[in-house]
């Protein structure tokens, strides 16, 4: 059951995002009866001194007033455009997470409460914060080696963070829940759950050892790769608090004066952008999944050094041999193979007919074919694929549009640095290897050995099954002779459940018809 203080603070943020013009810059189309009427309080009560029009705007500033949870909330559904629509999710998308810093003592306190040291054990120095973010800021440091003293990046946790984020989850868990209980039209976009993703993802966010697992992951998958690398994570500096790294002396790839006055060759760094990321996606599954330019520089040698782990997708193999089999069938013109692909992998409901969904597929293939390649946009392809799927009740693939969601961003930077850059070509050669290893002869080699393997092992597990399945069937057989029985304890833990239902619905519409009443008297005076 939810608290009166979170129902307080639900309140409090829904005041704030109406005062600040969020709702009455969103699209009233379509409304009709309590939701226009809604509709049209909020714009009363909406502040005059922004036009309607600069809905990003309004909403960054309502997240930040709001406080880091909700920026964060902010970014995680500019991820999930199925959930708040792709107008939404862009205007989200330009949320910046930028805090003001705190104190470098009390970065001085979590990192000694974490490594259990003092600082000046840990450190010869550390600098005052260079970049602060909802979750964390980052502090230069010196450490000593053997080989004489090295600069460090040393990323710390925000005080109180923790709670913070615990309390405001808990807002909007309710929020969730409130939508699902009395919005019909909401229960399909499931905000409960998108609710509790953010939940476990904030959680990740928040243990830095979770983070320099991705690093170390990463770098380990990249150690051969061309032209890309990931900093050095110092473990001996690094807690659930802290996370110390090797410091990286380059240029910001937003910074595109920057890099041509240091003598980068700009179309080299954006196909070796691209490539990596695709590598990363194709090949091991496993990709940064927050690469703005922001979070990339290029160091003297001309490597593109990635940062800022906190956000990873992945891939299994299926749904990599899925993509790539779409993405070749497009190359190919081979729209009913596309087809079949989106139904053999489940996107698509077996109920719907295969040539129709085909047909659509080539209304987004055909006019790519007749356009120069350097126009043709990847991302717009896989955008325009998602909008069609809707149409054809395609389950919501979070992953898949994480995905989506990462080649929008790197192929607006790399065409950020070669306005005439060519995504085909460029990826042909990373696509093309992935596909030669993983749909032809040496794939059916690996499943058959991978098929070998999980035969062994379900024949080695046979006797501990047949024993479980002897015991589910006596089980079955004694409930269908007595019946299904509830002992005391149970009955009465059912009970006290139906009750807090009950009571939590109550209080629900009491204070909705609360601030219905307060809204009123509001546009009375």
């Amino acid at each position: 059951m939810s608290s009166p203080a979170a129902f307080a603070r639900l309140l409090r943020a829904g005041f704030i995002l109406t005062r600040e013009g969020v709702f009455a810059a969103l699209p009233a189309e379509g409304l009709e009866g309590a939701p226009r009427l809604a509709h049209r309080l909020a714009s009363v009560l909406a502040r005059r001194s922004t036009s309607a029009r600069d809905r990003g705007e309004r909403m960054s500033r309502a997240l930040n007033r709001l406080g880091p949870s909700y920026v964060k909330m902010g970014q995680f559904l500019a991820t999930r455009p199925d959930v708040v629509g792709r107008d939404i999710a862009a205007d989200l998308a330009a949320l910046q997470d930028r805090m003001a810093h705190f104190p470098t003592a009390e970065a001085r306190k979590r990192i000694e409460a974490s490594l259990g040291r003092p600082v000046e054990e840990v450190f010869l120095t550390l600098g005052e914060p260079v970049a602060a973010a909802s979750i964390a800021q980052v502090h230069p440091a010196t450490v000593r080696a053997a080989d004489g003293v090295r600069k460090k990046a040393v990323k710390v946790i925000r005080p109180g963070v923790r709670a913070r984020f615990a309390r405001d989850n808990e807002t909007m868990l309710l929020a969730a829940q409130l939508q699902e209980n009395y919005i019909d039209g909401a229960r399909r976009l499931r905000p409960v759950e998108v609710a509790r993703t953010l939940e476990r993802t904030t959680k990740i966010e928040m243990d830095l050892r979770l983070e320099a697992a991705a690093y170390s992951e990463m770098a380990e998958n990249t150690t051969n790769d061309p032209g890309f690398r990931l900093p050095v994570i110092d473990w001996e500096r690094t807690g659930r608090d802290v996370l110390t790294m090797e410091w990286i002396d380059g240029v910001k790839m937003s910074d595109i004066a920057g890099l041509a006055a240091a003598g980068h060759d700009l179309k080299k760094l954006a196909a070796s952008l691209v490539q990596s990321f695709l590598r990363h996606a194709l090949r091991d599954g496993f990709f940064h999944a927050d690469m703005h330019p922001g979070n990339l520089f290029v160091d003297a040698a001309g490597d593109i050094v990635a940062v800022d782990l906190g956000i990873m997708g992945r891939l299994g193999l299926k749904e990599r041999r899925y993509l790539a089999e779409i993405l070749y069938g497009f190359i190919r013109r081979d729209y009913r193979r596309v087809a079949e692909v989106h139904f053999e992998a489940g996107y698509v409901p077996p109920e719907h007919d295969p040539a129709s969904f085909a047909q659509a597929i080539r209304a987004i293939g055909e006019p790519i074919h007749g356009q120069p390649a350097e126009t043709i946009s990847m991302a717009r392809l896989l955008t325009l694929l998602f909008e069609v799927t809707e149409l054809f009740d395609m389950q919501t693939r979070p992953e898949l549009l994480l995905l989506q969601k990462t080649m929008v961003v790197v192929e607006g930077v790399a065409r950020t640095l070669d306005p005439a850059f060519n995504m085909w070509k460029t990826a042909e050669p990373v696509v093309g290897d992935w596909i030669a290893g993983n749909l032809g002869p040496a794939a059916l080699l690996a499943d058959a050995r991978a098929g070998a393997g999980a035969l062994l092992s379900l024949a080695r597990q046979a006797p501990e099954l047949a024993a479980r399945t002897e015991r589910l069937s006596r089980e079955i057989d004694a409930m269908a002779e007595h019946g299904l029985r509830f002992d005391a304890q149970t009955a009465e833990a059912i009970g006290k459940a139906e009750a807090r239902h009950g009571r939590s619905g109550r209080i629900a519409l009491w204070i909705i018809a609360a601030a219905a009443v307060w809204i009123a008297w509001s546009l009375a005076h």
